[in-house]
């Protein structure tokens, strides 16, 4: 079992990482990846995640060991930015690697629910030269909610 887990602050190439990866993992089953970007529109110019670093990271790997508990991995790779990045920059990729599809999908997209509603990351936007605070939906909460049946 590998991890690669990393809190970065400068921009980063998701195709690389990703085939970086997947040659690691070649005698895996599947391989599932998500890659989230900076969303261009509604007037946003950039955008800031800050965070608290004692928690972070910490937070970071325990939710893929949390991963691990759940699904037979072969390997997990989550990588996430913070700092100000502009429209169409990568923000987050995780990749998961096992022997059967289904656990690799499903282990990328519980990763990326906790991250969304229940991590250690603050976001604002910038638009029209004001910064906003950005909140989890109600979606993001309730997309968290099925794992924990």
């Amino acid at each position: 079992m590998r991890l690669d887990i990393r809190l970065l602050d400068e921009p980063f190439a998701p195709d690389q990482a990703f085939g970086a990866f997947t040659v690691a993992f070649r005698e895996s089953g599947g391989i599932a990846s998500f890659v989230g970007h900076v969303r261009p529109g509604n007037g946003v110019t950039a955008l800031e995640l800050s965070h608290y670093e004692p928690l972070t990271l910490p937070g970071m790997e325990e939710l893929a060991r949390a991963a691990l508990a759940r699904w037979p991995l072969d390997g997990l790779l989550l990588w996430h930015r913070v700092g100000v990045m502009r429209p169409g920059e990568p923000i987050v990729l995780v990749a998961a690697a096992a022997k059967h599809r289904r656990a690799a999908i499903e282990a990328v997209d519980f990763v990326m629910d906790h991250l969304k509603s229940a991590a250690w990351f603050w976001k604002r936007e910038q638009r029209s030269g004001e910064w906003h605070w950005i909140e989890p939906r109600p979606e993001d909460h309730a997309d968290l909610a099925r794992w924990s049946t």
